[in-house]
């Protein structure tokens, strides 16, 4: 090995071992803050929130290093990978920072720790983001892509979760009493985006040790009506056909026909989209299956009118398209299918283009 070559292997060894000092002060403040809510430790609340200003401290002093690191090495290849995961590596790590500062001040407001069924959830839910965290700093202090493989899993499950605990906030009796809920609110979000930052490591690890770069994301779509016979069911059709790459979309329909509209699929067949293997689905989801959609979309009235409460991380879309002009047990014309088939696909290209770009796929 060169002169050159050991001397950036050192240089990148010191900045590995910065940023590994830097993951055990947050993977601390982060564990402090929640003992502080759960205690009701007030001096441990402080002295978290002070802890910070050495965090925020580090972070700008790794930012400098890894700038004059390109300076003096122009990195390449694997060199090159691993300082921009360091990089990316200091950002997630400073907001976990923040994320547990947050929480430190959250428990100051409390007159009192988090008690009985909340409790419970609190050390299920923050020992769960504590694992995800310390697994994915050690994923990145190993350059383990398994580990980090791994970790990634459980964000998934941790946002249903998530989604669960905030429905029993909302429906919690004493919810007149706002600056509690609030507060609780406020403290759970921030461990879940604890976990989304750890996440976010574990994507850094894969591409520092593989050159792998985060796949783009696919959305989950259901588009629903009255009978899922006609428009619902065209919807899927179309957007499946345009953007396979973009999404995974269903539908379904709040009194489902017994079969596909024979107009509606001889029109689509017309068109080039066969939908002859398709049938009629109900509105009949488990609430993980909901937890799972990105979007739910309405093509005849509301939303609100087939799914009375969305999930947290659900959002809800109206195209009210042939509402008027589509009645049960009734084919529609070849004109209204014409006019569903141009909005459709107009609003679907929109829709995707927002979601996943320009060359949405």
């Amino acid at each position: 090995m060169s002169h050159y070559e050991e001397r950036l292997e050192r240089d990148m060894g010191a900045l590995r071992k910065r940023i590994a000092a830097m993951a055990e002060q947050v993977g601390q403040a982060l564990a402090n803050a929640v003992q502080a809510l759960q205690k009701g430790d007030h001096e441990l609340a402080t002295s978290t929130i002070l802890a910070d200003h050495p965090v925020n401290r580090t972070m700008r002093e790794i930012d400098a290093a890894c700038h004059a690191f390109i300076a003096v090495h122009l990195p390449s290849g694997r060199h090159l990978r691993l300082l921009s995961s360091v990089i990316r590596a200091n950002i997630a790590l400073e907001r976990i920072g923040d994320y547990a500062v947050t929480i430190a001040r959250a428990s100051e407001q409390l007159s009192e720790p988090p008690s009985g069924h909340m409790a419970h959830e609190l050390e299920r839910f923050s020992s769960e983001v504590k694992v995800m965290v310390d697994q994915a700093i050690t994923a990145f202090n190993d350059l383990n892509a398994e580990l980090a493989r791994g970790t990634m899993v459980l964000e998934r499950e941790m946002e249903f979760d998530l989604d669960g605990i905030y429905a029993e906030l909302m429906a919690n009796p004493e919810k007149s009493s706002a600056k509690p809920l609030l507060t609780t609110f406020t403290v759970f979000t921030h461990l879940k985006r604890a976990a989304d930052q750890a996440k976010n490591l574990c994507e850094d690890t894969i591409f520092a040790v593989t050159g792998q770069t985060k796949a783009p994301k696919v959305y989950n779509i259901l588009f629903i009506d009255r009978d899922n016979s006609c428009a619902s069911q065209m919807a899927e059709a179309l957007a499946r056909k345009a953007f396979p790459g973009s999404g995974s979309y269903r539908s379904a329909g709040q009194q489902p026909a017994v079969q596909i509209d024979p107009a509606t699929a001889a029109f689509l067949q017309g068109k080039g989209v066969d939908i002859g293997s398709a049938s009629p689905e109900p509105i009949d989801f488990t609430e993980h299956e909901l937890a799972e959609l990105h979007l739910v979309i309405s093509l005849q009235g509301s939303v609100k009118d087939y799914l009375p409460q969305l999930p947290f991380h659900t959002a809800g879309l109206e195209w009210n398209i042939g509402a008027d002009s589509l009645l049960p047990g009734r084919s529609p014309d070849e004109a209204t299918l014409k006019v569903m088939y141009r909005e459709l696909s107009s609003r679907i290209a929109e829709l995707m283009k927002l979601l996943r770009g320009q060359d949405a796929p």
